[in-house]
């Protein structure tokens, strides 16, 4: 009697479990999955379902304004993805293996950045811009993106070196390998699914920025999302929903390579590592 109660209240308590996690990720997905819908939606005003279609697709590739805007979007995250990478890289090394003054100061002061609202830092960039006399455009909007993607790639590298054994890279050595033999055939490969991680954060954060960017961007170099925040005051078109599902499509592909390739990595490098021995 006792086990078969205990039997109900797992079971309970697992439809409990079940319904919450229905409710969390329909809560989260929901809005997702209305869009994407409602891109194959043969009305231009998206109150109500009149039959499916492919004409915004077309349209968006064809005659549309909108794909300019995206364009400026990749090209700005690209570079800020390059530029956040290669300082947070250089800098998570420095900040693990290197000890010098004020590095207590230098690790706390990553966090600004993130933690300030993104209004403040983009006020505060557009005065550093007119004091430096910078123009507004391309070069200030990839140095502002790369401003706040790398401390999140600082930090995610160095939980990558925090978590490495040093001592392989010391057998590399003794086995008369130099530091830079060492860093490239080692240290670097060991980093790279961290380095993956960092890009594909700071690529996701840059070209999702609003704020920043619409505080920088010149009368050229307007991104996507400052784009669409404009169109809201005026009205979405469908070609708007048709490129926003693309964009999830590409992301979501994005996501798998990433966890493909870290996998075969990870696999190949301690294969390697194991003959090396």
């Amino acid at each position: 009697m006792a086990s078969r109660k205990r039997k109900q209240k797992r079971m309970l308590f697992k439809s409990l479990s079940n319904l919450y996690a229905v409710l969390v990720y329909g809560f989260l997905y929901a809005p997702i999955a209305v869009m994407m819908v409602f891109s194959f939606n043969d009305q231009k005003v998206n109150y109500y379902w009149n039959g499916f279609t492919l004409k915004w697709y077309v349209k968006l590739f064809t005659d549309s304004s909108i794909v300019e805007y995206l364009w400026n979007s990749l090209f700005i995250a690209g570079m800020a993805t390059l530029g956040s990478v290669v300082i947070g890289t250089i800098g998570a090394v420095g900040l693990i293996r290197f000890e010098f003054r004020l590095k207590k100061l230098v690790n706390h002061s990553l966090y600004i950045p993130i933690v300030i609202p993104e209004i403040v830092l983009g006020l505060s960039l557009l005065l550093l811009f007119e004091v430096i006399r910078l123009p507004l455009g391309f070069t200030a909007i990839i140095l502002s993106h790369i401003t706040f993607c790398v401390p999140f790639v600082i930090i995610i590298m160095r939980g990558r070196l925090s978590g490495m054994d040093l001592s392989v890279e010391e057998a590399s050595m003794d086995l008369g390998a130099n530091r830079m033999v060492t860093f490239f055939r080692v240290t670097l490969p060991m980093l790279v699914p961290g380095i993956m991680s960092g890009a594909f954060m700071s690529f996701t954060l840059s070209i999702d920025d609003v704020i920043i960017s619409n505080f920088v961007s010149g009368p050229y170099s307007t991104t996507f999302p400052v784009k669409i925040l404009s169109l809201v005051k005026t009205g979405l078109s469908p070609e708007v929903n048709a490129l926003t599902t693309i964009m999830i499509a590409v992301i979501l592909l994005g996501l798998l390579i990433n966890s493909t390739v870290q996998a075969f990595i990870r696999k190949r490098f301690l294969t390697h590592i194991k003959s090396y021995f």
